[in-house]
Order: C-alpha cells, then structure tokens, then sequence
C-alpha cells in the first residue's frame, strides 16, 4: 500500500477484500456446481507473549468475511487458535490475552528436567474461556507438540484440551516435559515452527501459516534470553520444509516485543492486524489457485478410445 495516498489505500483493500470473498463464500464458475469452496487452514507458530499476534491476523480475517476452517497452532499459536475457536468476542479475547501473565501458567519449580512447571495452563481452557474438551469448539482445532523419544510432530484434537495445551507449550529447558496419552512431549516448534502439514491433514486446501520470529538480538540478561535466542538461531539454520507446503506466509513485526510483553497485547495484536492486511493479495491468489485445483480434480477423466 502506499501510505501517503488514503484513497488509494483504502481503495486497494476494499478490492482485495471483495476478490477474496468471491472465492472464499461464492462457488468459483470454473469449478462446478457439486465443489464446494476451497477449506482455509491456519497454523500458528509459537513466540510466547509474541504469540498475541495470531489474534491480530484471525480477528482482520474475520472482520473480511474470509472464512476459517481448521487452526493449527504449537505453545502461543495454540493459545491463540484455542480462545479464537471458542467463538468468543474478539474484545472479551483481547482482554484476557493483556491479563496474562507468566503467573498464570507458569510456577519456579527447579527440577532435572526443566526450571519451571507449567501445569496451570491444564486448567486454563475451563478456567478462563470456559471450555474444556475439543468437542466444544467453534472451530475444529488441533494443538501440535513434540514426541520427546520418537522426536516427531504429533497434535491432539479429541478429548481434554488442558494437558496437551500444556504439552504444546512445555518450551524445553524452561518447562518440565508433559507426559500425556503414552508419550513424553515438550514444545511443538521443536519438530514443526509453523505446524502446516498438520493443517493439511485436517482437510485444508489452502494452508496460511503465521510465523513470529525472535525479538531484535541484544545482550542476554538471563537464562531465558540465552535459552530463547539459541532455538531462535537452530530454527533459522535447520530444515524449514514446512515453508514449501504453506500457500500463505504471514510474518508480523513483533521483533520489538520481548517474549514476556503481554502487557502490550493492544500493540501486539495491531501488529498481526497489519500484517494480515498486507497479505490480502497473496491470500486472494492462494484462494484463485485453490479453486482452479479442485476444478481440475472435478474433471471427468475422458474415456479411452475404442480401435
């Protein structure tokens, strides 16, 4: 957008947001009658109070009248995609999102396998969005952690949401791994940053991936600073696979928010507002390409010719 130029700007989004309706509720021409639209997915990445950002990205998706079929999210991005799936207002979420604090789910408790527990994030869901089992949200939901002995991507999407909401976020280290379901987890972003292939497997066919990279380096104060920007650097080194499967990548400025900024969820959430904006031309292309896909798997396949 060109910010000297209102009219412009304002101009350029209302066609973004009328083109990406036309595929998102209309039946594309080319696809057919029995096709329905193409299924939207959104998977979440993790960045603690960073995470406040994936609110900012699913309340302007909403706002548009994009539709969202399936979340995926890993420690914040499933925070997150859990109180948005709940179909709560946006403004009671906005709220409880700037009350959190590290108090809230986390509690110093030195062991040999990590400084803290997180334990109290097991009864967040009830507690304070009043929902206790995936079966009771709006939106289908998957929360993705990783399998401490088998080191692959597993997600949960059936059942209590507490103890793999916990899992997810068990970043390690810092928190003790969670034993759940006959595995020990930790973190989600250890196996998958953005858990895409998971979203994909839930159904959709257009996959938004939402990635919070690190704060801006600066000089370590303590063990989490030296804890949090040495996954930050192994995560930028290592295989980013994922990246070729998202349609979509949303990247919102958060560099400046350090990883315990709740208190500046208003500004946060702005930051993934903006940069959900600045994508409406990649999702409407991503939307276009979806549906001409199902139109081409709608298509008779012609019969073989007789001699």
């Amino acid at each position: 957008m060109d910010p000297s130029s209102p009219e412009k700007s304002s101009g350029w989004l209302r066609r973004a947001v009328d083109r990406v309706r036309e595929f998102a509720y209309s039946e594309h021409p080319s696809v057919g009658a029995a096709t329905s639209r193409p299924r939207v997915g959104l998977a979440l990445g993790g960045g603690f109070a960073r995470g406040i950002a994936h609110l900012g990205v699913l309340h302007f998706l909403e706002e548009q009248g994009i539709p969202i079929d399936y979340i995926v999210g890993t420690s914040a991005g499933a925070v997150a995609g859990l109180a948005f799936a709940t179909g709560l207002p946006f403004e009671i979420v906005a709220q409880k999102a700037g009350e959190l604090r590290f108090a809230n789910f986390g509690q110093w408790k030195f062991s040999w396998l990590g400084l803290a527990s997180n334990k109290r994030l097991e009864s967040y869901p009830k507690h304070f969005l009043g929902v206790t089992n995936f079966e009771e949200l709006k939106i289908p939901l998957s929360i993705a952690a990783t399998d401490l002995q088998s080191g692959e991507l597993v997600w949960f999407n059936r059942g209590p949401i507490g103890p793999p909401l916990r899992a997810s976020c068990a970043y390690p280290g810092l928190f003790q791994p969670v034993e759940y379901d006959g595995k020990v987890l930790i973190d989600g972003f250890v196996a998958a940053t953005v858990p895409v292939e998971a979203a994909l497997q839930m159904g959709a066919d257009m996959v938004i991936a939402v990635l919070l990279e690190a704060e801006e380096y600066r000089k370590p104060a303590n063990f989490t600073d030296v804890l949090g920007r040495s996954f930050s650097i192994i995560q930028r080194h290592a295989d980013v696979a994922w990246r070729s499967k998202a349609h979509v990548l949303i990247t919102p400025e958060v560099h400046e928010f350090a990883w315990d900024d709740f208190a500046k969820a208003s500004e946060i959430i702005e930051a993934g507002r903006l940069a959900a904006m600045d994508s409406l031309p990649k999702i409407t292309a991503a939307l276009e390409a979806a549906a001409k896909r199902m139109a081409a798997a709608a298509l008779p396949v012609p019969a073989e010719r007789v001699p």
